[in-house]
């Protein structure tokens, strides 16, 4: 008895559906494009122009990230429109720290069953993302990997390239003594703590994500899916204007281990726990998991999502340049030669 052909799609992989994917997200990805970008979607390269005319010495800055356990999020809620944007800021936000123009952004969806609807909404996250960072999505990968993820989940990396001339990468170098610490808000939780949370919400207390919490004035899926904020435009204002002296994307780690990465050798900084108002999601997770402030602020970014570091005689002036754009700052710190680390201080 002859026994049937094996094809790919009866292995679980289906072409088509990938292709129908591809048609449904070019619009999304179109829209990112600038005239630096010199391909179009679908080759097996993505080619982008640098003007070095703009650069005496141009450097190009690098990062990847992804989003992590924050698309279980999405997933309870079977909503992905918004995750994209999500992993750009990732990306995005870290090579802003050296003070890189971000460029292009290519990204990587894995998932174990292809849904051409959900991959365009994911890519549609994506390219919001990489218009409010001003970045180009020049290329990407969509796998379908059978056996490999549950039912109905994916996973997600990104990649971002960025510009910025040598002589004006932001190290950290130039810290001194007495700089101040200007504290850019974030829009919630952003995308690092989501194992805790979980654990505390959903395996702990047994809560839905549909559930509406008084403390929140809001359901919870709905406030923990807030996708991350980026950063670029009010700090590009910032960075053509004023000398900054470091920067940071408070991110995995808080505040304990972000912010020394900046500083230089000999000097710590002292933080303000007053000098803003910590976002009401923060202190509902404190409460209910009976967490030191400590645990906290080495976990979360506390309502503080970005730092820049100035000169004192500059730190009005960046505060109010910020506020022009619309967006809110707060002087949260100063950095202390002499300290070693972060300093949590009631001042």
């Amino acid at each position: 008895m002859k026994s049937k052909k094996l094809t790919y799609s009866e292995s679980g992989v289906d072409i088509a559906e990938g292709a129908r994917a591809v048609q449904l997200m070019k619009g999304y990805v179109k829209k990112t494009f600038t005239e630096n970008v010199l391909c179009d979607l679908g080759g097996f390269g993505g080619l982008f122009s640098l003007d070095t005319d703009k650069y005496k010495a141009p450097v190009l800055v690098s990062g990847t990230d992804g989003v992590g356990t924050k698309l279980k999020i999405a997933f309870m809620m079977d909503k992905h429109d918004t995750v994209g944007i999500d992993l750009v800021a990732m990306c995005v936000n870290d090579i802003l720290c050296q003070g890189a123009k971000p460029l292009f952004f290519l990204d990587y969806v894995a998932t174990g069953k292809l849904n051409a609807e959900k991959v365009a909404d994911i890519v549609k996250g994506i390219s919001d993302g990489c218009i409010q960072a001003g970045c180009a999505l020049i290329g990407g990968e969509t796998a379908e990997m059978p056996g490999f993820y549950a039912e109905g989940e994916y996973d997600m990396a990104g990649f971002a390239v960025g510009v910025v001339d040598r002589e004006k990468i932001i190290d950290g170098s130039k810290i001194k003594d007495g700089d101040v610490i200007i504290g850019l808000p974030s829009t919630g939780i952003h995308s690092n703590g989501y194992s805790l949370v979980r654990k505390l919400f959903f395996e702990k207390l047994k809560y839905n994500v549909d559930d509406y919490i008084d403390e929140l004035d809001g359901r919870l899926g709905e406030v923990l899916l807030r996708p991350t904020k980026i950063y670029v435009k009010p700090v590009e204002k910032v960075l053509e204007k004023f000398e900054v002296h470091g920067m940071c994307h408070i991110t995995g780690g808080g505040f304990y281990e972000n912010i020394p990465r900046v500083i230089p050798e000999g000097f710590g900084v002292k933080i303000g726990l007053r000098s803003w108002e910590v976002p009401s999601i923060f202190k509902l997770i404190q409460s209910l998991g009976d967490i030191d402030i400590d645990e906290m602020f080495k976990t979360f970014n506390m309502g503080i999502g970005f730092i820049l570091i100035v000169d004192e005689n500059d730190s009005e002036d960046v505060i109010k340049l910020i506020e022009s754009t619309g967006e809110r700052a707060y002087k949260i710190g100063r950095v202390l030669k002499g300290l070693h680390g972060v300093d949590l201080c009631q001042k």
